[in-house]
C-alpha cells in the first residue's frame, strides 16, 4: 500500500467559469489556469501520481502545452488513474479538503463525489470531500484564490505485481 498527498492553488478572477470537483458551480468568479483550473481534481491527480512515484501533474500535463489548454480536468484525472493502473495500482480511498470563503459548496459535494468516484473506478463511499474557510484571513479569506488538498491510499493488485 502507498499513500499520496496533493495540493493545488489557483487565483480567483472574474470572467472564468468556476469548476470544482468536476462540477460547474454558478459564481461570479472562476479559477485562473491553463486548464479548467479545477483545484480539487488537480490535487487528487498530484496525490495519485505521488503515491505511485510518477511525478506530478505538471510533468504529465504541462501548462506550456496547447494540448491541455482549457482541458476538462476530469480527463486529466482519468489519465492519472490510467497511469497508476499501468503500474499495477488501484485506488482504495480519497480524502480531500477545499479551502475557500465562497461559494458554499455543500450542495455540490454529492455530485463531486459521484464524478470523482466514476473517474477513479471506486464508490462514492470511498471519496471524501470537505470544505473549510480561513475565517477571512490570507488570500483565501480575501477571496483572491482557493486551495485544495488531497490524500489517497492505493494498493498494488497482486496479479499485476511487476
Amino acid at each position: 500500500m502507498r499513500t499520496g498527498f496533493g495540493i493545488d492553488f489557483h487565483q480567483l478572477v472574474t470572467g472564468r467559469d468556476f469548476w470544482l470537483g468536476g462540477v460547474h458551480i454558478p459564481y461570479h468568479k472562476g479559477a485562473l489556469g491553463h486548464s479548467d483550473a479545477d483545484v480539487l481534481l488537480h490535487a487528487i491527480c498530484d496525490a495519485l501520481l505521488g503515491a505511485a512515484c510518477l511525478g506530478d501533474i505538471g510533468l504529465h500535463f504541462p501548462d506550456t502545452s496547447p494540448a491541455y489548454k482549457n482541458i476538462d480536468s476530469k480527463i486529466l484525472l482519468e489519465k492519472c488513474v490510467a497511469l497508476i493502473a499501468e503500474k499495477g495500482y488501484k485506488i482504495i480511498n480519497i480524502d480531500s479538503s477545499i479551502c475557500l470563503e465562497a461559494p458554499k459548496i455543500k450542495p455540490y459535494v454529492p455530485q463531486m463525489q459521484q464524478i470523482i468516484a466514476e473517474a477513479c473506478h471506486i464508490t462514492t463511499e470511498d471519496v471524501s470531500v470537505k470544505a473549510t474557510t480561513t475565517e477571512k484571513m490570507g488570500f483565501v479569506g480575501r477571496e483572491e484564490g482557493l486551495v485544495a488538498y488531497a490524500t489517497v491510499l492505493i494498493h498494488r493488485l497482486p496479479h499485476l505485481v511487476m
